[in-house]
């Protein structure tokens, strides 16, 4: 920016601040100029597709758990907005939960409450707790809108600033390549995490206040990581590591948050 007009920069810098949110419970500034139901649309539509080149598993014991702790998690999250007056935040989520038929161990959630489970992430989590851990997280990536943050911060840097409804009609390609970029989506590769450090560290943070929000207790969460880590001595590192921080970091933090999860901890 150093060689942007001296009006621009500061037109940028005012853009900017006014474009700043707070993530809530943690109350992280965060640059987000998206309105979400342009967000949600691109989303939406994106999930959709993903659902109908990948088969959803339906019926199943496994399936139905996907789908009643989902719902779990999601309602705890809904409570806790009400309390907090921040219903407005969530009032367009429409939440779903599916499991595909995958042998990866991961997940994935995009803006809207709209999460996926790969069956192979099941031998994992094992219990229904371990499960809200992982859901806790993906919902907590979708409430936090990290992945609105991510697409704020590429329209600023590659497009100027430019407005998402202005860059979908003027470059609709480019956008489309960032909004790729921002959440992760490739044609060859599937879905891979596309998170920062800071924002991985912030899911855990807030999905363990999450799953024990909603009845499921927090230390189960170490108990989780520890199973997955485990896994890198097997087929390699799982998807859903490989941009988390480092184990026993990992470990080390979901341990100092445990006291801070365990006072919304009320079990079902």
């Amino acid at each position: 920016m150093r060689n942007l007009p001296r009006f621009v920069f500061i037109l940028l810098l005012v853009l900017i601040l006014a474009a700043c949110t707070q993530v809530p419970v943690t109350g992280r500034s965060q640059l987000n100029f998206i309105p979400n139901s342009q967000i949600m649309s691109m989303s939406s539509q994106q999930y959709q597709e993903f659902l109908q080149e990948n088969k959803v598993v339906k019926g199943t014991a496994e399936a139905r758990m996907v789908q009643s702790v989902g719902a779990r998690v999601a309602g705890a999250v809904e409570a806790y907005f009400r309390q907090e007056a921040l219903s407005d935040r969530i009032s367009d989520y429409k939440w779903e939960f599916n499991l595909v038929a995958d042998d990866q161990i991961n997940a994935f959630a995009m803006p809207g409450g709209k999460v996926v489970v790969y069956e192979g992430l099941l031998p994992v989590s094992k219990t229904e707790a371990g499960l809200a851990a992982v859901i806790g997280h993906e919902v907590a990536h979708a409430v936090a809108e990290h992945g609105s943050e991510r697409m704020s911060q590429l329209l600023l840097t590659q497009l100027g600033g430019m407005a998402l409804s202005v860059a979908l009609s003027d470059k609709p390609q480019e956008t489309q390549a960032l909004y790729m970029t921002a959440f992760g989506l490739g044609t060859t590769v599937g879905l891979v995490l596309p998170f920062s450090r800071l924002q991985e560290k912030e899911a855990d943070h807030l999905g363990l206040i999450f799953m024990a929000m909603a009845g499921y207790d927090p230390h189960e969460a170490v108990t989780l990581w520890e199973r997955m880590a485990a896994q890198k001595d097997g087929a390699g590192v799982p998807e859903f590591l490989s941009t988390h921080p480092a184990d026993q970091t990992r470990i080390s933090l979901l341990k100092d948050y445990l006291p801070e999860a365990m006072r919304y901890y009320h079990p079902q």
